[in-house]
């Protein structure tokens, strides 16, 4: 198939789109930007606060490509959590309990901890696959 060639972009494309997300939701727990965001800032050493740290550092090594794979493991680990802590218990359907962000996380995390991080990477230019 002709497309089948875009296929190295488009996992490229991904890890960098789903580590820049990921990173913004840490930037909001760590440091409270863009003001207004939800949930805000959050006290570094409560469970809020870790997340954001994780999500901060995790976002920003699966978005360069570096450390991929643990990072990327770590926080597919992270989303999982999240959906069973703190969506799941408000309501099973991942629509009603706004859940589904975080497992559409999750499986791409997992995704990309399975697969690396693919062309384009920090870890494909240093030679560790």
């Amino acid at each position: 198939m002709p497309t089948a060639r875009f296929a190295p972009s488009a996992h490229a494309l991904l890890r960098i789109v789903a580590g820049l997300l990921f990173l913004f939701h840490g930037l909001v727990k760590v440091a409270g930007l863009p003001p207004g965001a939800q949930p805000g800032q959050q006290e570094l050493l409560s469970l809020m606060g870790v997340g954001g740290v994780v999500e901060l550092v995790a976002g920003t090594l699966i978005m360069l490509g570096l450390f991929t794979r643990p990072a990327a493991c770590i926080a597919s680990g992270q989303m999982a959590v999240a959906y069973w802590m703190f969506h799941a218990p408000q309501n099973l359907y991942p629509v009603v309990n706004q859940g589904d962000g975080a497992i559409l996380y999750c499986f791409i995390f997992l995704y990309l901890a399975a697969a690396g991080a693919g062309p384009y990477s920090l870890d494909r230019k240093i030679g560790r696959r």
